[in-house]
């Protein structure tokens, strides 16, 4: 009897299943690996455009106008959420300084279009975030009944084969009854990282949308003063995003956070 419990355990579970219950295990060997690789890829991308985001942040509200923002953009690149939709807001406003409104897309006054490129520019921000999380969603949802599945398969062998064997004392049914409750354990154990991966994530990330979005409107407050913007942010930030836009005007908008507004 000892040997024959020493005997006993995941290998010999794997030995004794068939192609469905080695199938169910690759399975739920494939949901842990994308989950794993999922959580660690996006967490580090997290890290890197906080980080960015916050030097870029410092450097924005430091800056004496938006031409050193856009010399500073036109230098190291957007990076980051912030500088992404710092390039692309000032592009626009310098773009539609310069042609005016001469396409459907380009409709209305410049506040206007530069409203509509911050909106455009934060949606595709924010379903960069979202990529990958739906897959967690689906791995903690579906692996526990992955292995439950495979134990309820690997029980029903086992009794199968105690069946034909005529032998249904404890001894006999308890191990591999145990084996099979093995599966059960691995779906389990698959699904717990993929679920506190996608909360954390996701809060993270609603996090990250929030503080975007707040900064959205500040800057559509910075672009859309009634200035025009500088030569400089017209070449600069045009060659940033991939094209041109150089506005007649030479003045230069000095950056100061909006005043909050005094309760009465």
């Amino acid at each position: 009897m000892g040997a024959d419990s020493g005997a006993l355990g995941f290998g010999h579970f794997i030995a004794q299943t068939d192609g469905v219950g080695r199938s169910l295990l690759i399975i739920l060997i494939a949901m842990s690996i994308a989950s794993w690789a999922i959580i660690a890829v996006k967490g580090l991308t997290l890290m890197l455009r906080k980080s960015r985001g916050a030097a870029f942040l410092q450097m924005f509200w430091n800056a004496t106008s938006l031409d050193a923002v856009a010399a500073e953009i036109s230098a190291h690149g957007a990076r980051d959420p912030f500088s992404h939709l710092t390039a692309h807001a000032m592009h626009a406003q310098a773009h539609h300084a310069k042609y005016g409104a001469a396409k459907l897309e380009e409709a209305g006054s410049a506040s206007d279009f530069v409203t509509r490129t911050i909106k455009k520019v934060l949606d595709e921000e924010t379903t960069r975030l979202e990529n990958g999380l739906s897959v967690l969603a689906t791995v903690g949802a579906t692996a526990p009944f992955v292995g439950l599945f495979g134990t309820v398969w690997g029980v029903y062998h086992a009794l199968v084969a105690i069946g034909m064997s005529g032998a249904g004392t404890l001894d006999r049914v308890a191990g591999p009854v145990g084996e099979a409750l093995i599966m059960t354990g691995l779906g389990l154990a698959v699904a717990v990282p993929a679920v506190v991966g996608y909360n954390g994530l996701s809060r993270a990330n609603r996090v990250l949308a929030a503080r975007l979005d707040a900064f959205a409107y500040e800057l559509h407050t910075f672009v859309c003063m009634g200035q025009a913007l500088g030569q400089t942010v017209g070449q600069t930030v045009g060659q940033t995003v991939g094209q041109g836009g150089t506005p007649a005007s030479g003045q230069v908008q000095t950056l100061t956070r909006p005043a909050k507004p005094v309760a009465a």
